[in-house]
Protein backbone atom coordinates (compact mmCIF):
# COMPACT_ATOMS: atom_id res chain seq x y z
CA UNK A 1 0.00 0.00 0.00
CA UNK A 2 1.56 3.12 -0.97
CA UNK A 3 1.48 6.37 0.99
CA UNK A 4 0.04 9.51 0.02
CA UNK A 5 2.48 12.81 -0.33
CA UNK A 6 1.33 15.89 0.56
CA UNK A 7 0.89 16.75 -3.03
CA UNK A 8 -1.73 14.36 -3.59
CA UNK A 9 -3.55 15.70 -0.14
CA UNK A 10 -3.73 19.33 -2.06
CA UNK A 11 -4.73 17.97 -4.75
CA UNK A 12 -7.75 16.38 -2.72
CA UNK A 13 -7.68 12.70 -3.67
CA UNK A 14 -7.73 11.62 -0.34
CA UNK A 15 -10.75 11.45 2.15
CA UNK A 16 -12.03 13.75 4.71
CA UNK A 17 -10.15 11.74 7.66
CA UNK A 18 -6.60 11.84 5.39
CA UNK A 19 -7.26 15.58 4.70
CA UNK A 20 -8.03 16.23 9.07
CA UNK A 21 -4.79 14.28 10.12
CA UNK A 22 -2.59 16.06 6.85
CA UNK A 23 -4.21 19.57 8.41
CA UNK A 24 -2.79 19.23 11.61
CA UNK A 25 -6.25 18.37 13.61
CA UNK A 26 -5.14 15.30 15.38
CA UNK A 27 -2.35 17.32 16.86
CA UNK A 28 -4.51 20.25 17.66
CA UNK A 29 -6.90 17.34 19.24
CA UNK A 30 -4.62 16.15 21.20
CA UNK A 31 -3.22 19.56 22.61
CA UNK A 32 -6.48 20.69 23.92
CA UNK A 33 -6.91 17.14 25.47
CA UNK A 34 -3.44 17.04 27.04
CA UNK A 35 -3.74 20.83 28.44
CA UNK A 36 -7.50 19.30 30.49
CA UNK A 37 -9.38 22.89 29.72
CA UNK A 38 -12.71 20.82 28.80
CA UNK A 39 -15.45 20.47 31.39
CA UNK A 40 -16.31 17.17 32.78
CA UNK A 41 -19.01 15.49 34.11
CA UNK A 42 -19.89 17.17 37.77
CA UNK A 43 -17.98 19.97 36.96
CA UNK A 44 -18.95 23.28 39.00
CA UNK A 45 -20.43 26.30 36.53
CA UNK A 46 -18.45 29.14 37.87
CA UNK A 47 -17.02 31.78 35.70
CA UNK A 48 -13.91 32.64 36.22
CA UNK A 49 -13.39 36.66 36.64
CA UNK A 50 -9.28 36.78 37.89
CA UNK A 51 -6.82 35.08 37.60
CA UNK A 52 -3.55 37.25 39.33
CA UNK A 53 -0.63 35.13 39.29
CA UNK A 54 2.72 37.00 40.81
CA UNK A 55 5.81 35.20 40.71
CA UNK A 56 7.74 37.09 44.07
CA UNK A 57 4.74 37.63 46.87
CA UNK A 58 2.63 36.76 49.81
CA UNK A 59 -1.03 36.64 50.65
CA UNK A 60 -2.48 39.15 52.66
CA UNK A 61 -5.75 38.42 54.71
CA UNK A 62 -7.57 41.22 56.12
CA UNK A 63 -10.23 40.60 58.19
CA UNK A 64 -12.61 43.52 59.55
CA UNK A 65 -14.69 42.00 62.10
CA UNK A 66 -17.09 45.65 62.35
CA UNK A 67 -17.88 44.77 58.95
CA UNK A 68 -17.84 41.21 58.80
CA UNK A 69 -15.69 41.29 55.85
CA UNK A 70 -12.31 38.93 54.66
CA UNK A 71 -10.47 41.06 52.23
CA UNK A 72 -7.66 38.37 50.32
CA UNK A 73 -4.96 40.55 48.65
CA UNK A 74 -1.60 39.88 47.14
CA UNK A 75 1.59 41.80 48.71
CA UNK A 76 4.40 42.32 46.55
CA UNK A 77 6.76 44.78 48.66
CA UNK A 78 9.97 43.62 49.97
CA UNK A 79 9.91 39.99 48.79
CA UNK A 80 12.74 38.97 46.43
CA UNK A 81 12.76 35.76 46.15
CA UNK A 82 10.90 33.23 44.21
CA UNK A 83 7.57 32.62 45.91
CA UNK A 84 4.59 32.17 43.86
CA UNK A 85 0.90 32.99 44.90
CA UNK A 86 -2.11 33.21 43.52
CA UNK A 87 -6.19 34.73 43.74
CA UNK A 88 -8.92 33.85 41.42
CA UNK A 89 -12.65 34.78 41.54
CA UNK A 90 -15.38 32.32 40.06
CA UNK A 91 -18.70 34.29 39.48
CA UNK A 92 -21.61 31.47 39.89
CA UNK A 93 -25.14 32.22 38.73
CA UNK A 94 -27.16 29.29 39.30
CA UNK A 95 -30.05 28.55 36.91
CA UNK A 96 -33.56 28.56 39.10
CA UNK A 97 -36.61 30.50 38.63
CA UNK A 98 -35.38 33.26 41.76
CA UNK A 99 -33.16 36.22 41.93
CA UNK A 100 -31.02 36.78 44.56
CA UNK A 101 -29.13 33.30 44.72
CA UNK A 102 -26.11 34.76 42.60
CA UNK A 103 -22.61 33.85 44.24
CA UNK A 104 -19.01 34.76 43.86
CA UNK A 105 -15.88 32.85 45.35
CA UNK A 106 -12.40 34.15 45.58
CA UNK A 107 -9.34 32.12 46.20
CA UNK A 108 -6.01 32.68 47.69
CA UNK A 109 -3.32 30.29 46.82
CA UNK A 110 0.04 30.29 48.30
CA UNK A 111 2.14 27.82 45.80
CA UNK A 112 5.57 28.69 47.25
CA UNK A 113 7.51 27.87 43.89
CA UNK A 114 5.57 26.92 41.16
CA UNK A 115 8.05 25.41 39.35
CA UNK A 116 8.66 22.72 42.01
CA UNK A 117 5.20 21.37 41.74
CA UNK A 118 4.61 18.01 40.40
CA UNK A 119 2.40 17.80 37.23
CA UNK A 120 -0.95 15.47 37.43
CA UNK A 121 -0.44 14.40 40.82
CA UNK A 122 -3.05 15.67 43.65
CA UNK A 123 -1.63 18.37 45.94
CA UNK A 124 -3.60 18.44 49.21
CA UNK A 125 -5.34 22.02 49.58
CA UNK A 126 -4.60 23.62 53.64
CA UNK A 127 -2.66 20.87 54.51
CA UNK A 128 0.91 19.65 56.81
CA UNK A 129 2.99 19.45 53.26
CA UNK A 130 0.34 20.82 50.73
CA UNK A 131 -0.51 24.24 49.54
CA UNK A 132 -1.74 26.95 51.93
CA UNK A 133 -5.59 28.33 50.48
CA UNK A 134 -8.08 30.88 51.43
CA UNK A 135 -11.46 31.34 50.58
CA UNK A 136 -14.01 34.15 50.49
CA UNK A 137 -17.52 33.98 49.54
CA UNK A 138 -19.84 37.34 48.48
CA UNK A 139 -23.81 36.35 48.50
CA UNK A 140 -27.38 37.67 49.45
CA UNK A 141 -27.37 36.08 52.89
CA UNK A 142 -25.85 36.01 56.26
CA UNK A 143 -22.64 37.43 56.30
CA UNK A 144 -19.97 34.20 56.18
CA UNK A 145 -16.14 34.18 57.28
CA UNK A 146 -13.81 31.49 56.03
CA UNK A 147 -13.62 28.19 58.08
CA UNK A 148 -11.76 25.42 56.00
CA UNK A 149 -11.16 23.90 52.72
CA UNK A 150 -10.25 20.54 51.86
CA UNK A 151 -9.66 19.21 48.70
CA UNK A 152 -7.05 18.78 45.95
CA UNK A 153 -5.69 21.26 43.16
CA UNK A 154 -3.98 19.39 39.81
CA UNK A 155 -1.15 21.16 37.96
CA UNK A 156 -1.96 20.66 34.40
CA UNK A 157 0.96 23.18 32.69
CA UNK A 158 3.36 25.68 33.81
CA UNK A 159 4.05 28.19 31.10
CA UNK A 160 6.21 31.65 31.52
CA UNK A 161 2.96 33.43 31.94
CA UNK A 162 0.52 31.04 32.89
CA UNK A 163 -0.76 27.97 35.06
CA UNK A 164 -3.14 25.58 34.10
CA UNK A 165 -4.99 23.58 36.96
CA UNK A 166 -7.94 22.29 38.07
CA UNK A 167 -9.35 21.99 41.64
CA UNK A 168 -11.65 20.18 43.44
CA UNK A 169 -12.42 21.33 46.65
CA UNK A 170 -14.87 21.86 49.47
CA UNK A 171 -14.79 25.53 51.00
CA UNK A 172 -16.53 25.55 54.47
CA UNK A 173 -17.89 29.11 55.97
CA UNK A 174 -19.47 30.15 59.37
CA UNK A 175 -21.86 32.72 60.13
CA UNK A 176 -20.36 35.68 61.50
CA UNK A 177 -23.04 36.35 64.27
CA UNK A 178 -23.93 32.37 64.87
CA UNK A 179 -21.27 30.22 65.62
CA UNK A 180 -23.24 27.04 65.45
CA UNK A 181 -24.73 27.82 61.42
CA UNK A 182 -22.50 26.46 58.97
CA UNK A 183 -22.52 26.19 54.74
CA UNK A 184 -19.94 24.73 52.35
CA UNK A 185 -19.76 25.30 48.62
CA UNK A 186 -18.29 23.13 45.82
CA UNK A 187 -15.26 24.13 43.39
CA UNK A 188 -14.42 21.41 41.18
CA UNK A 189 -13.32 22.98 37.34
CA UNK A 190 -10.40 24.15 35.48
CA UNK A 191 -8.22 26.96 36.96
CA UNK A 192 -5.88 29.56 35.43
CA UNK A 193 -3.08 31.97 36.50
CA UNK A 194 -2.06 34.37 34.39
CA UNK A 195 1.20 36.87 35.10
Amino acid sequence: MARKTIAEHSRGRCGLRDRFYASGGCFFVVLLLGCDVMDRPGDTTGLQQMAQWEWRGRIVVDTDRALTLVRLRIDTVGVSERHDVLIARYDYDPVTTSAGDEYALTLALDLGDARRLPLGDGIPLSAPGGIPMWATVQCLCAPLRPDSVRGYVFVRQRGLRQLTMRIDASLYFTQWNDTTQHTSYRLRQPMFGVH
